[in-house]
């Protein structure tokens, strides 16, 4: 009898092992509703891993990037699980700014699955960028 119990709890381990194994795997995927920081190393894993990217290219010194800062911070708030920000600081990430050709910030570049396919260059008012982003959703 104490091996049918045995046998009975074990069974009842490896059921709820089971049904937590299900439930992770159910459960929706992060949700980042704040930029992300990139840098020249995961830039382009970054961009591939998420359908929708919007990378904000700035520098600590400048102005205009300052000013779009909370609208970023808005904008991935509000877009959470369906458009991934992203921060990359072209003074310290040299290699990517340049392969992109990064001449003016601030610089907003949208990528769907690792492709640019719009940017928008310079500290344009929320609903402008919001009208651009929403096209590709």
């Amino acid at each position: 009898m104490s091996e049918d119990w045995e046998l009975e709890r074990i069974r009842l381990r490896k059921l709820r092992e089971l049904m937590r194994a299900a439930a992770r795997a159910k459960a929706p995927k992060q949700l980042h509703a704040k930029p992300m920081k990139a840098t020249d190393e995961d830039f382009e894993l970054l961009i591939r891993k998420y359908p929708l990217v919007v990378v904000d290219f700035w520098a600590e010194w400048c102005g205009p990037c300052r000013l779009i800062e909370p609208v970023v911070e808005e904008l991935a708030q509000e877009y959470a699980g369906k458009v991934t920000f992203l921060k990359l600081n072209v003074d310290e990430n040299p290699r990517t700014a340049m392969k992109y050709n990064i001449m003016s910030i601030p610089t907003l570049m949208i990528f769907r699955n690792g492709k640019p396919i719009d940017i928008i260059v310079g500290a344009l008012p929320k609903p402008m960028i919001e009208s651009r982003l929403r096209r590709y959703l």
